[in-house]
């Protein structure tokens, strides 16, 4: 059991993947509390696990040991179809490379998924979440159309759109220019301010990083430091 002001609860999670060379071990028995509505950033070079404990956390990738338990969901034994059910209204996940569907409108992108998963008046959800993003006036252009720093909103308004727990944000600025970056970053956390979801920012930045509340840092799949920021 977990308190419910945590949202987030990990414990000695191991991660090992098969490589030509064998298993490789990913992440080495990490434990994680995350209060709810807390801003936490992952930090660590590449290759020192951060965005494979993001994997295990949003229910992307089966932990190979410890337990997760993610807004009240055990993630402990669910098949992939299970992982993908226990997702589903509890975790909003933003990427580096954006995946919107090019022959879907920016409309269409944010509402689909909320019409596959049963919300009510996907459409009108779908611009509320769009306009809150400033993107009111786009609702009609396809990703083509959109500028990256556009289409990265779009990602987010999808993100939110289904009101989850919590918002995973993994090197979301990676494909951006510094300006753009930064005004997507403001995005997250006024989005982040306004719904009270908990933030979970996967970066390589110290600086970005340095913009939550909390900093997990990592090294060679383990946690090395877990403090407030200077």
């Amino acid at each position: 059991m977990t308190s419910p002001d945590i949202v987030i609860a990990a414990r000695d999670v191991t991660l090992s993947l098969r490589s030509s060379a064998g298993m490789v071990e990913i992440l080495r028995g990490v434990s994680l509390d995350v209060p709810r509505g807390q801003s936490l950033a992952i930090l660590g070079p590449s290759g020192s696990g951060k965005s494979s404990l993001m994997a295990v956390l949003a229910g992307l990738e089966q932990a190979s040991g410890g337990t997760v338990n993610v807004a009240g969901a055990d993630f402990h034994g669910l098949s992939e179809d299970g992982l993908a059910i226990a997702r589903r209204g509890r975790i909003g996940i933003v990427l580096q490379a954006f995946h919107l569907i090019p022959t879907m409108t920016a409309l269409e992108n944010v509402a689909v998924p909320l019409e596959l998963a049963g919300i009510a008046d996907p459409f009108g959800r779908a611009a509320a979440e769009l306009t809150a993003v400033g993107l009111g006036h786009r609702l009609d252009h396809y990703p083509a159309q959109l500028s990256g720093g556009e289409q990265q909103r779009v990602a987010i308004a999808r993100a939110t759109a289904p009101g989850p727990a919590i918002l995973f944000a993994d090197e979301p600025t990676g494909n951006l220019d510094a300006a753009t970056g930064h005004n997507i970053v403001e995005m997250l956390f006024a989005r982040q301010a306004e719904t009270g979801a908990t933030l979970v920012l996967i970066t390589h930045d110290v600086e970005l990083a340095g913009r939550c509340a909390r900093v997990v840092e990592m090294r060679d799949g383990r946690i090395v430091s877990d403090r407030a920021p200077a």
